[in-house]
């Protein structure tokens, strides 16, 4: 056969093959910019007695609103997406070739998971895979897209990635086959309630659920923006006068951000994940939403906090609280939990990040969860506490008493000391744990201020 002729004809099958999923890439990726990596791969499932087109996995590079990405997308349509080594073994040299050129990676998953007949070999595979992407962790930017159903080992690359987007209505992860999971569980659930963003919402894997691919883009477009300009013009002395007017809300604390992006919302709603610019500076910001009484701290809470610092550390970003937080909830099964680790696994990540460290007291800093994130002594560069915040070892005086377990305490002399008046700011202050006490309106020139002081 000519060479011109089967060039030709395999470049038809893997067109044919690939049609739906270069579509998708397409829709993701600038106009004309996407150039595929070993296009030609081929390897024979020896179960199916089929060839799998391109080992049933798309790799290349193209731009995504002018910023560089390297691409992986699994093919559904050929052989379900399955994984094999010879697939594991191509995605692994595209990631070889991300960290080489320090560009970021963003896979569009799609598999029922591994492909029958190979054995333990798809496994070393799969470690291989796993391990390459676990090692460009915090070396560049990972984003996935569950786009559609994604079972088996390779649902970990969500879990791996800095952000995983799910398609409303779209996305399925899990490590298990749903019907598997429903079954175990005694329940004929839909798999959306198995492996959904909203059933998901305990594993901090969701970091986004959108309507399709060109919602996924704007907001890959917007964090890359943000992580390759860490500092751009920007107004820097308006003020948020919506702060003076009632009770401070995370919801008004927001609106101290230029364009933020809210990461994981469906998941520990009370902890409230921000990325976004502050006078023009990048940052990642912890606001805690607490309603009229504060948050207190679980397990679940702190694990996302540790790992939005993580991703604070990774990318070198300035890391803000924005305190409205007590202790640890008081319950059994929270005392019962991880959250004591996971409290120490996230002081030990504020120690990691070495750029500016920044807390702001909006409403209360009480016990624990003040010397977790606003003390000087576990390394926050700078601490303000709006003028009517309360700063404290006990919520209340009732609590001092239930914490202290003594009949003989001098009750009087609790209430003087835990009386609301005696836990403002100006306590703290007293002993320079507090650099200022701001009225709420201004905050965010106080915020330019240290960070453009503090920002490396």
């Amino acid at each position: 056969m000519d060479k011109l002729q089967l060039l030709q004809e395999r470049k038809a099958k893997i067109a044919e093959a690939g049609k739906e999923i270069r579509k998708q890439i397409e829709e993701l990726v600038d106009e004309d910019s996407f150039v595929e990596l070993s296009a030609f791969s081929f390897s024979k499932n020896e179960f199916y007695g089929e060839d799998a087109a391109g080992e049933g996995v798309i790799t290349g590079f193209a731009t995504v609103n002018g910023y560089p990405f390297y691409l992986v997308a699994q093919n559904f349509k050929v052989l379900s997406g399955g994984v094999s080594k010879a697939n594991c073994d191509k995605i692994a040299k595209c990631l070889d070739a991300a960290e080489k050129n320090a560009t970021p990676v963003i896979y569009l998953l799609n598999t029922l998971g591994v492909q029958v007949g190979e054995g333990v070999t798809v496994l070393e595979g799969l470690g291989k895979l796993l391990m390459r992407g676990t090692q460009l962790k915090g070396v560049v930017p990972q984003y996935a897209i569950v786009n559609g159903e994604v079972y088996g080992s390779a649902a970990m690359l969500a879990a791996i990635a800095d952000f995983s987007f799910f398609l409303e209505k779209k996305s399925v992860l899990a490590v298990n086959s749903p019907l598997v999971l429903s079954a175990k569980s005694g329940k004929n659930l839909p798999k959306e309630e198995v492996g959904g963003a909203k059933a998901l919402d305990k594993t901090g894997i969701p970091a986004f659920e959108v309507k399709d691919i060109a919602e996924i883009k704007a907001k890959i477009a917007a964090i890359s923006e943000l992580l390759e300009m860490p500092m751009i013009d920007a107004e820097l002395n308006e003020p948020v006068t919506a702060l003076n007017e009632g009770t401070p809300t995370a919801e008004k604390l927001l609106s101290v951000f230029e364009e933020p992006i809210e990461v994981g919302m469906d998941g520990e709603k009370e902890v409230r994940t921000v990325l976004g610019r502050i006078g023009g500076i990048s940052v990642a910001a912890v606001v805690f939403d607490g309603g009229e009484n504060g948050v207190e701290l679980t397990a679940a809470k702190l694990a996302k906090i540790r790992s939005f610092a993580e991703l604070a550390c990774c990318y070198q970003l300035p890391f803000i609280t924005f305190a409205d937080v007590k202790g640890i909830e008081p319950a059994m099964c929270v005392n019962n939990s991880r959250v004591m680790k996971e409290a120490a696994e996230y002081l030990d990540m504020l120690d990691t990040i070495d750029t500016a460290k920044i807390a702001v007291v909006y409403k209360k800093a009480v016990g624990l969860g003040y010397s977790l994130f606003a003390a000087k002594s576990v390394g926050f560069d700078y601490t303000c506490a709006f003028a009517n915040a309360k700063i404290a070892l006990f919520d209340s005086v009732q609590g001092a008493l239930v914490e202290l377990g003594d009949e003989k305490a001098d009750k009087a002399a609790l209430s003087a000391k835990y009386a609301d008046e005696n836990s403002d700011p100006v306590n703290a202050a007293k002993n320079g744990y507090i650099d200022a006490i701001i009225e709420p309106q201004f905050v965010k020139q106080y915020l330019i201020a240290s960070l453009q002081m503090l920002a490396k």
